[in-house]
């Protein structure tokens, strides 16, 4: 579940001080328009010289591309894009190959040569091969030979729909009298023969042919000696979309808009084959050779008792991610994850032997993820070779947090680099293989901080390690870095330094606005607190100056996604919020924002903690956060109220049905109510589907324990919204109003999507929330 940082307008002012300082809500409701736009994704050039960015500077009407080189900060002309801007890159030694508006460059980092190799607007990748000045280039889903001296382009192979050759059929009496009567006939046959045998003849020796017969091929890597050629096929079910409807239209008539397919939807069939070039011979990969292929869920002993068996008759669905050639072009790695993402392999393929290598098994009954693993099916981890074809890296849980491995094929053993309560948020091999470039959050959970970790040893070398979040770009050469830095109450800036340690930094923009500026926002402490179980919970804690308000009174806040992390230090993507609570403590409340179970940061367990339960420690947790700001705070009892958005809208109304009495009130935004009307990679993951699991459903969504509802609750939903339905929350009201409950209020958004849009629903919306608390807190 998404939240989204968006702009704009409102019309109202609701002025509060925090530490003397006024903080009026419509402003700071208008987000990045009053904080200032801060600079996004910053990336290099390809001689390593030049920064550029994504920024909104005042006055420009939206986003631009800006550039730093030199100490000076520019814009950059569009008429320049094409000829500095690099849209990724690959890197052979000294060359780099890039791509810039449908241009691919060749460049030589050591003489600084740059040469225009092809320009296309088909372009869609390209590949170094081993003959120095041949390149495969992916133009259109097609791939081509391109040759530089001298220049030419051929097509090396095809995918497509090539019917079979067929039987000749008997002849008709007519056709064998006519060829037997007339020469001009026999003519034309032998030369329609001719010309077919050309045709097949050069097809033969210009191109490969792969035939699709079903479906679509997803991705597709070709071996640097032009050998081999491995490709995943899929074929797509056919999926039931839903619908949404927007009132507010141009020409007055409603009008309904396709959105995504609810959970339960079927798998699509997956297919990985691997081709010989030289002998056109097509293997397709078996699954059913991995280890727990056929393994069944333990969830299904809840239904089938003593029938339960725990392999099924076949292989689960399964998916095909990071196909990779060796540097020798020998082998090939690729990663599988299974459709009900409990399982995740990773193998190597010996083309010279035909033998397959299971380098690592993952299996979590629960769901597959954490960083560098991820956790949706369909997208790969990070896995990758080492030049010297015998060494494979990837990240895995297997420790209880996501931490690097590396493989040796030629020894087959595995050995865990790092090690550690913490966790490997990215790791990038450098060009020599001596070295990762990680970020990680070795020293405070909620940092993001950036090292060099050797190779061979594991051993951490810090190069960025201030409390808060480094967003870090090596630059081609590796001798320079561009990152972004945040911190609690500083929003992102761009920053450079040499990749080295204790290097002298440089700042390359300045964001905020003088409005911004002129409020002391507060740097809210990360503290633990106790749950029922023992477990230290960390959390955000906004405090008032306790000797300025006699009557305590409190707000606990719920992050939304589930798996995202908010007690960090760094500038927080719920920054409206971050505002909000600035506002809040200046009328006397204390806030305290958790990272529940389920959070982003916390290895596996804590990852994995809601598995057929969400709504059981997930909100638990707000309780014991409640526990805490009475007792170890000394908050009135009766004075706790709670709210959040999405997720934390899920959370908040669970909180207020299966724990009647212990919040005063409860605002919820864009909340799930049932889970079984929300998409399928994110539901299924935590509780398998409906059709399988239909306690976890039942035990998990708020419509199932409507009547419960005894304290305050407002809801607030926009009309657009195609990621957590307006349905949702209809079909909430419609149970309350059965159930003839009467605490609740709903305010509804007739042109907001799942994160609003436009300011005046941004200020309405929490004009509402905050009457809210000040009316029943």
């Amino acid at each position: 579940m998404l939240k989204y940082r968006i702009l704009t307008i409102f019309s109202l002012t609701i002025s509060l001080s925090v530490l003397g300082q006024d903080i009026d809500l419509k402003q700071i409701m208008k987000g990045n328009e009053f904080i200032g736009f801060q600079p996004e994704t910053p990336f290099w050039s390809h001689d390593s010289k030049t920064i550029y960015f994504d920024w909104k500077k005042e006055g420009d009407f939206d986003y631009r591309t800006y550039q730093y080189a030199k100490g000076n900060v520019s814009q950059l002309a569009y008429e320049d894009y094409s000829n500095s801007m690099m849209e990724g890159y690959k890197r052979n030694g000294k060359m780099l190959l890039f791509a810039s508006a449908g241009r691919l460059y060749q460049f030589n980092m050591e003489s600084g040569e740059k040469q225009l190799l092809i320009y296309s607007n088909k372009l869609k990748d390209y590949y170094f091969t081993d003959e120095g000045g041949k390149y495969i280039v992916n133009l259109d889903q097609e791939f081509y030979l391109l040759t530089t001296q001298p220049f030419s382009l051929v097509k090396w192979v095809e995918f497509g729909k090539f019917p079979a050759k067929s039987d000749e059929t008997e002849k008709s009496f007519l056709e064998n009298q006519q060829e037997e009567l007339f020469e001009i006939v026999r003519f034309r046959k032998k030369q329609s023969e001719f010309r077919k045998e050309k045709r097949e003849g050069e097809s033969n020796t210009q191109y490969h042919k792969i035939n699709v017969e079903q479906g679509y091929w997803l991705n597709a890597e070709i071996s640097r000696d032009l050998s081999y050629l491995a490709y995943v096929r899929s074929v797509d079910p056919k999926v039931k979309d839903t619908e949404f409807f927007q009132f507010i239209t141009s020409d007055g008539e409603a009008e309904s808009n396709d959105a995504r397919p609810k959970v339960g939807r079927p798998d699509p069939e997956c297919y990985l084959n691997i081709y010989y070039a030289k002998d056109k011979e097509n293997i397709q990969f078996d699954p059913s050779i991995l280890t727990g292929i056929k393994k069944r869920p333990l969830y299904l002993k809840d239904y089938e008792k003593k029938d339960f068996k725990e392999e099924s008759d076949g292989p689960k669905q399964v998916i095909y991610h990071n196909l990779q050639f060796s540097n020798d072009s020998k082998k090939l790695l690729f990663e599988v994850k299974s459709f009900d993402n409990k399982d995740r392999w990773i193998v190597v393929y010996d083309f010279e032997k035909k033998k397959y290598i299971e380098v690592d098994h993952q299996h979590d009954e629960a769901w597959i993820g954490g960083p560098g693993i991820v956790g949706w099916t369909t997208v790969g981890g990070n896995i990758g070779w080492f030049k010297d074809s015998d060494r494979i890296y990837f990240q895995s849980e297997e420790s209880g947090y996501s931490h690097l491995y590396v493989y040796s094929l030629s020894k087959a053993k595995t050995n865990q680099l790092t090690k550690g309560e913490f966790e490997i948020h990215e790791a990038n091999l450098s060009n020599d293989n001596s070295k990762f470039y990680v970020i990680a959050n070795k020293e405070h959970a909620g940092n993001r901080e950036f090292y060099h970790v050797d190779a061979e040893s594991g051993k951490f070398t810090s190069i960025l390690g201030s409390m808060g979040n480094h967003e870090v770009a090596v630059s081609p050469d590796e001798t320079m870095i561009a990152y972004r830095f945040s911190f609690k109450n500083k929003p992102w800036e761009i920053y450079t330094c040499p990749n080295i340690s204790r290097s002298k930094i440089s700042q390359v923009t300045k964001s905020t606005t003088k409005e911004f500026e002129a409020i002391n926002w507060m740097e809210p402490e990360v503290i633990q607190f106790k749950a029922e179980d023992g477990t230290m919970v960390p959390a955000r804690l906004y405090q008032p100056e306790s000797e300025k308000f006699k009557e305590k009174k409190a707000v606990i806040f719920v992050h939304g996604a589930g798996y995202l992390q908010n007690a960090h230090n760094w500038w927080s993507a719920y920054y409206r919020e971050f505002m909000f609570h600035n506002l809040l403590v200046s009328k006397g409340y204390t806030v305290l924002d958790i990272d529940y179970r389920a959070s982003e940061g916390y290895g596996r367990k804590w990852r994995t903690d809601i598995y057929r339960n969400m709504g059981g420690k997930d909100v638990s947790d707000q309780v014991d956060g409640r526990k805490y700001l009475i007792e170890e705070l000394g908050v009135p009892e009766d004075k706790i109220g709670i709210y959040g958005g999405s997720y934390g809208g899920f959370v908040t109304i669970m909180s207020l049905l299966k724990y009647p009495g212990k919040f005063q009130c409860g605002a919820a935004i864009r909340s799930v109510t049932d889970w079984a009307h929300y998409n399928h990679p994110y539901t299924s993951n935590i509780l398998n589907t409906p059709e399988t699991d239909s306690i976890a459903y039942v035990r998990s969504s708020p419509i199932y324990y409507a009547d419960k509802l005894q304290d305050p609750l407002l809801i607030l939903h926009g009309m657009l919204d195609d990621n957590v339905q307006f349905q949702d929350v209809v079909r909430l009201v419609q149970r309350f109003i059965e159930l003839e409950k009467d605490t609740y209020e709903m305010a509804i958004y007739p042109i907001e999507p799942h994160g609003f849009q436009h300011g005046t629903s941004w200020f309405d919306e929490y004009k509402r929330i905050l009457k809210l608390f000040e009316t029943h807190l």
